[in-house]
């Protein structure tokens, strides 16, 4: 089992538990800089792993505002030289780990403001502990992905999930990427969860580790016609091409269209 695949969480529709507005940032428990603060919500697994998993509290937490960046990336490899290019152990990442980069501590014509891509899930979380951070659980991701513009869940909105499904089938060769931060904010204030980049998170994988660990594999019926039908939400085809695409890496996987960003736990130390 790589890193990453930690047991007991799954994809999920979340549904939120607070109302009025997103908590305002403040020095007193507000968010740290170019972070936003997301929840509390209430977690509804698309394939609960039991009846009493059904729902699961998620504390309100901070999430970066927008994805990490080539020049983020580029300042830790240079004071972390062990994460370069050419020095990372070949366990933590495979042969194509930066390779968009000219050179270990060159960007090249990759810019500062694109998204940093072609990292590794042990890349990702090197990063975020260096900050004093983390990656954020899948249901925390789903939590912040599921608001709009407008509402904190639009799951059930059809012209949210067409945005984001046509985002999905594009077809990634020959498209550059955009810089971070042209999205619109959404109800957290978060940016470009959708529409720019996929991004890991810390228990990717997990929507498939079966609810006993002495079992072998993974559980590929849960993507059949049937055990489809079986879902919380069989009509929510995103959801399903997130958990297909978390499920399908390795920790030392790396691709040009997957990035990450950062979280926190409200009232953790700064």
């Amino acid at each position: 089992m790589t890193g990453g695949h930690a047991l007991g969480l799954t994809l999920a529709v979340v549904t939120l538990t607070t109302s009025g507005v997103a908590p305002a940032a403040g020095a007193d428990g507000g968010p740290p800089k170019d972070m936003v603060s997301v929840g509390p919500a209430v977690y509804r697994p698309l394939y609960p792993s039991s009846p009493s998993e059904r729902t699961a509290d998620v504390p309100r937490f901070f999430l970066d505002i927008r994805p990490v960046t080539n020049g983020d990336f580029l300042s830790f490899v240079v004071a972390h030289p062990e994460w370069r290019r050419g020095q990372i152990k070949a366990i933590y990442a495979d042969e194509a780990y930066l390779s968009h980069w000219q050179a270990p501590t060159t960007l090249g014509t990759a810019r500062a403001s694109q998204p940093v891509t072609r990292v590794s899930w042990f890349a990702a979380k090197a990063y975020c502990v260096a900050r004093g951070a983390r990656l954020p659980t899948e249901r925390q991701w789903e939590v912040a992905a599921l608001a709009d513009e407008r509402v904190r869940d639009a799951s059930q909105d059809p012209v949210f999930r067409e945005k984001i499904l046509a985002f999905y089938s594009e077809s990634a060769a020959g498209r550059p990427l955009s810089d971070v931060g042209r999205g619109r904010p959404n109800y957290w204030g978060a940016q470009d969860l959708h529409g720019l980049v996929w991004e890991w998170v810390l228990d990717f994988g997990a929507s498939l580790v079966t609810p006993d660990s002495r079992e072998k594999g993974q559980d590929g019926n849960r993507f059949c016609g049937g055990s489809g039908a079986d879902s919380r939400d069989p009509t929510d085809y995103a959801a399903f091409m997130r958990v297909a695409f978390r499920s399908s890496l390795e920790a030392r996987y790396t691709t040009s269209r997957l990035g990450f960003r950062c979280a926190r736990d409200a009232g953790a130390p700064r």
